[in-house]
């Protein structure tokens, strides 16, 4: 009973919450819009979202480490596995202005869907050719504009605790326009969110730990597997 009670609880000021920062999100947005086109500042309010719901919740213990790897005034394509929703609660706990690439079904997702259409992540429709050029293209531009970008390589989530096999799409892009990988490593979170249940019923300990970025100007296009086992192999060995 108790259980189900804290539960109802966590849903009640998760949801409470994410609501809060899309009006304050919108607000934002409209009053600063021709001095933060990069929607920047409507990405920063993420920051106390992701600290209040993560404190808010007495089953998860979660750690930050690695954030000295971290120069703000660059612009990475940051490379991270992915094992729950969870994991876009902790990304924001780097600090960092990123623009994530992700399926369309997220973006229809009422609420959620709602923010990353105003902090203006990159949508992706799987299985259409044009639509990946234009991810890529817009994620290009993103780089050049000084704003990092987020890839889970593994395409989905994984099923279990093992690193699957990583896409090629970020590390060719990398190459090409010259922006270090930032490697950026999630745990515990595979069971952060109940399946099949909206109870929590278990405490976990998630950590998220920012590993040392990869330079990527001595490498050519051609190089882009190497670069990719590379980035996998420092993600598995931490």
């Amino acid at each position: 009973m108790k259980q189900a009670a804290q539960s109802v609880v966590i849903w009640f000021v998760g949801i409470s919450l994410t609501i809060l920062l899309f009006f304050i999100m919108a607000l934002v947005s409209i009053l600063l819009f021709p001095f933060d086109r990069k929607r920047k500042i409507a990405h920063a309010q993420c920051f106390w979202w992701t600290d209040a719901v993560t404190a808010l919740n007495p089953y998860w213990d979660v750690k930050v480490e690695g954030l000295d790897n971290i120069d703000h005034s660059k612009a990475y394509v940051v490379v991270s596995n992915h094992q729950s929703l969870a994991d876009i609660i902790l990304m924001y706990k780097t600090r960092m202005q990123f623009k994530w690439i992700a399926k369309e079904s997220l973006f229809k997702i009422p609420i959620l869907g709602w923010n990353m259409r105003l902090a203006k992540h990159i949508r992706l429709r799987r299985g259409e050719f044009s639509s990946i050029k234009k991810v890529y293209r817009e994620a290009a531009e993103w780089l050049r504009s000084g704003v990092s970008v987020v890839f889970f390589p593994e395409g989905t989530r994984s099923n279990d605790l093992s690193l699957g096999e990583f896409q090629n799409g970020a590390f060719k892009l990398a190459i090409k326009e010259k922006v270090p990988i930032l490697p950026i490593l999630i745990q515990g979170t595979r069971d952060a969110i109940p399946k099949g249940s909206w109870r929590f019923t278990t405490k976990i300990s998630c950590l998220i730990k920012v590993l040392p970025p990869i330079d990527t100007t001595r490498y050519i296009s051609a190089d882009y597997s190497r670069l990719r086992d590379l980035t996998r192999e420092q993600l598995c060995s931490n």
